[in-house]
């Protein structure tokens, strides 16, 4: 199974679990919105600790699904998927490590903590194949500062886990080897307090956010839907990735 779900002692563990690269395919995304949908659901549960297997968290979504016919229903099913853990009512620690790229730093930018390894990668690189980070581009704007959010998705370069410490995108930064038990310490002082007192406090600090980002991510969507996929470029970009080749951009 790709996903892996666990309770323990009030903490929730949900794992990424077909490395190496931990490809987000929509199988895989329905799978975890199955599982956030029987976490969010779990009284005893006080806090979500989302880790992966292997030594990368997530090389993003399988790029063969971005192309039509099935971008076109790809596309909101990973915007649910996104918006599930963005909304998830306790809160939410995210343990990266290695690459976490594309889709799958989309999935932990909507996490309440980031905890990377020293060594982690964290990227957009979509502007890369013609298309963009539908997710990233409307969690961003209200997690970093507009430049740093510029920087991310108009580059497509990956930043290191200090460059996003300094970018306010992750909270803490450890040793590669300290990784999981520094997340694991993390979310069990978190399991330590009220889950009812956890909810609420999840839901005040999202007061702001919880219509702004659904409605972002549906704009988003929208856009890369209807207009982003009709451009000649978004097709080369994801066919020459797929073919091994370099794009040649019509600019249209």
């Amino acid at each position: 199974m790709p996903i892996h779900a666990t309770v323990e002692d009030g903490v929730g563990t949900l794992v990424l679990s077909d490395p190496p690269l931990n490809i987000l395919s929509r199988a895989v995304m329905a799978e975890l919105r199955a599982k956030l949908r029987d976490l969010a659901a779990d009284q005893t549960l006080r806090v979500l600790l989302l880790q992966a297997d292997g030594k990368h968290f997530s090389a993003g979504a399988d790029v063969g699904e971005h192309l039509p016919p099935d971008y076109k229903e790809m596309i909101p099913e990973f915007l649910d998927t996104v918006a599930a853990i963005d909304a998830f009512p306790l809160p939410t620690v995210a343990a990266v490590q290695g690459r976490c790229l594309g889709g799958g730093f989309e999935l932990v930018l909507a996490a309440d903590l980031v905890v990377a390894s020293e060594s982690a990668k964290l990227g957009q690189p979509e502007i890369m194949l013609g298309v963009i980070p539908p997710a990233a581009c409307a969690l961003l704007p209200d997690l970093c500062p507009r430049g740093a959010a510029a920087e991310i998705v108009f580059t497509g370069e990956a930043i290191s886990a200090k460059r996003g410490l300094e970018m306010g995108l992750v909270w803490k930064v450890v040793a590669d080897d300290t990784l999981g038990e520094e997340a694991r310490d993390a979310a069990t002082k978190i399991a330590r307090h009220s889950g009812a007192a956890l909810r609420i406090a999840k839901r005040s600090l999202r007061v702001t956010t919880a219509v702004t980002h659904t409605a972002a991510m549906a704009a988003v969507g929208k856009i890369y839907v209807e207009e982003l996929m009709d451009t000649e470029d978004a097709l080369e970009g994801l066919n020459s990735f797929l073919e091994k080749r370099q794009p040649t951009w019509k600019h249209a």
